[in-house]
């Protein structure tokens, strides 16, 4: 047996969920340029868990269950206050979401009918853990979740306590699209890893947030942002940015392993980032990160990926760096979720090998003669 660094390359598992080929991206053979433009990330969840977009019917039905589940329980909301303030969020919407299966009775009801009402929970759920953990780091209540209203526009609302504007909510709809999900990266694996023990969806979910929390996968988007911070203006940017370049430090929010010839989600961040600098009045962030992306490929051939303008896009929506990685996992929570479902109906347990380079041929030796 020959071991392969990170598995690049290897072919793990079979799924009907979402397809990198050639560099396009589809959600079941929709291709994410159609939804991100016309889908609502509620019919985009849908289609993740059952294979098809909604007609009109079910998806109403939908956003009535994802509307009567969204409040959290009481004792979620005492447990996130005891946090330490300085506590990393993904850190704590890790925990909060672990806690949720405490106050389920059919957590660990492995039918089929009770995984998807876990599912829609689950979905319905994050985005209040999400906004109550900021608003309580910052000393304020928590705000209870309008009902039907879309998943984008109850968060921004439940964050600031301000009805949202509808450029706003239209490009935080567009993010949650976006990044529903992407075959199997890394937290994905994880959640798949995790339920094919059997194990509960919320062990699954907490698992997959565990796997998103490294810099590595969902915490790059907020290295983009501490960038931009750093920067400070788009007359430091070159200095800054060849600086980097010089000393071969990574300019975080490029380059992919998938992609070889561009992330295609990027163009549309691209998009939402311009429209909500002019939709404030300050296209500051964007024109800096054009500029970056301008050097970086001109200079290493690396093209922004889906973390490099969504940094600029949620800091223009008035979230703070450290909600960027959440809000990723609110998101994603739609995907994780559909491979769950696919896993379970078609089980095996995830169990690979691995490469053995210790020593051989060790004789024990008693304690005193050691």
């Amino acid at each position: 047996m020959t071991a392969t660094k990170g598995l690049e390359g290897i072919v793990a598992t079979t799924s009907s969920i979402s397809s990198i080929v050639d560099g396009v991206l589809t959600y079941r053979g929709y291709n994410i340029d159609d939804l991100a433009v016309n889908a609502d990330f509620e019919e985009v969840a849908y289609l993740l868990w059952f294979g098809k977009l909604p007609d009109q019917e079910q998806l109403q039905e939908l956003r009535s269950q994802l509307s009567e589940y969204a409040a959290i329980p009481d004792e979620i909301i005492t447990q996130l206050k005891l946090y330490p303030k300085e506590l990393s969020t993904m850190a704590a919407l890790r925990s909060a979401v672990s806690s949720l299966a405490l106050y389920d009775p059919e957590a660990d009801d492995m039918s089929r009918e009770s995984n998807v009402t876990k599912t829609v929970k689950l979905q319905a759920q994050l985005p209040t853990i999400v906004a109550a953990i900021a608003r309580i780091r910052e000393g304020l209540e928590p705000i209870a979740p309008k009902k039907n209203v879309s998943i984008a526009e109850n968060f921004l609302y439940q964050l600031t306590g301000k009805d949202p504007e509808e450029t706003a909510i239209k490009a935080f709809n567009q993010a949650l699209v976006l990044h529903a999900d992407h075959e199997l990266n890394a937290s994905t694996f994880a959640a798949r890893v995790t339920v094919a023990t059997l194990s509960d969806i919320y062990s699954g979910i907490t698992s997959a947030i565990g796997a998103l929390k490294g810099p590595l996968h969902g915490g790059a988007n907020e290295a983009v942002a501490k960038t931009l911070e750093e920067i400070g203006g788009l007359d430091q940017v070159d200095s800054y940015i060849q600086a980097k370049l010089d000393n071969r430090e990574k300019i975080m929010g490029f380059g992919h392993r998938v992609y070889k010839n561009g992330d295609p989600r990027a163009k549309h961040l691209h998009k939402m980032s311009r429209e909500l600098g002019e939709m404030n009045g300050d296209t500051t962030l964007f024109d800096m990160s054009v500029r970056i992306e301008s050097i970086v490929t001109g200079q290493k051939g690396l093209k922004p990926n889906v973390d490099f303008y969504s940094a600029s896009v949620y800091t223009q929506l008035g979230v703070k760096r450290d909600l960027f990685t959440p809000i990723f996992a609110m998101s994603r929570v739609s995907g994780w979720t559909a491979h769950i479902l696919e896993q379970y109906e078609n089980n095996r347990l995830i169990r690979p090998r691995a490469e053995y380079t210790g020593p051989i041929d060790q004789k024990y030796v008693s304690p005193e003669l050691r």
